[in-house]
């Protein structure tokens, strides 16, 4: 490209870089609450490391794993379909292996969420095709802190009930 404009090609998708930082840009200023599929209780652990970091910008953190039942404050769920109802889930934040994301992309569509996001290291074309399908946007191999604070999205106040 001539104009100098980088250019993100990922499983044949074309995406100017100014249009992948504005959608992530709208995505992080608008949601609220993000589930944390894999989310330990080990402050050693990136899960747990980059959800308090969230936590700390003001998003509501759901923790979603079924050997836990409190994680950074908040009741834990052993899976997505587990959350109330009546709770928005605005983006499904994934720290599983990219073997495991079939099914929590199933429930993420069920439930209609905002948002799949799929930390460092984790892929998975099928269920990002499933998610694509029901028009959920779906990021792979990004890490949600690294992109936050790219971007310098500024903190917020905590969302009620959180």
């Amino acid at each position: 490209m001539s104009s100098g404009v980088i250019v993100i090609c990922r499983r044949g998708v074309q995406i100017r870089m100014a249009e992948f930082d504005h959608d992530l840009r709208d995505l992080l200023t608008r949601a609220r609450t993000i589930a944390v599929v894999g989310l330990s209780d080990k402050p050693d652990r990136d899960s747990h490391q980059i959800a308090e970091y969230l936590q700390s910008q003001g998003y509501r953190i759901i923790p979603v794993n079924p050997k836990l039942a409190n994680v950074l404050g908040a009741t834990a769920y052993p899976s997505l379909s587990t959350i109330p109802p009546e709770v928005t889930i605005d983006i499904v934040d994934i720290f599983r292996r990219s073997e495991e994301v079939g099914p929590i992309v199933d429930e993420a569509v069920r439930r209609g969420v905002g948002a799949i996001w799929m930390q460092l290291g984790v892929r998975n074309a099928e269920a990002a095709s499933i998610a694509r399908t029901h028009r959920i946007p779906v990021y792979e191999d990004l890490c949600i802190r690294v992109q936050h604070r790219r971007l310098k999205i500024p903190p917020r106040a905590p969302a009620a009930g959180a």
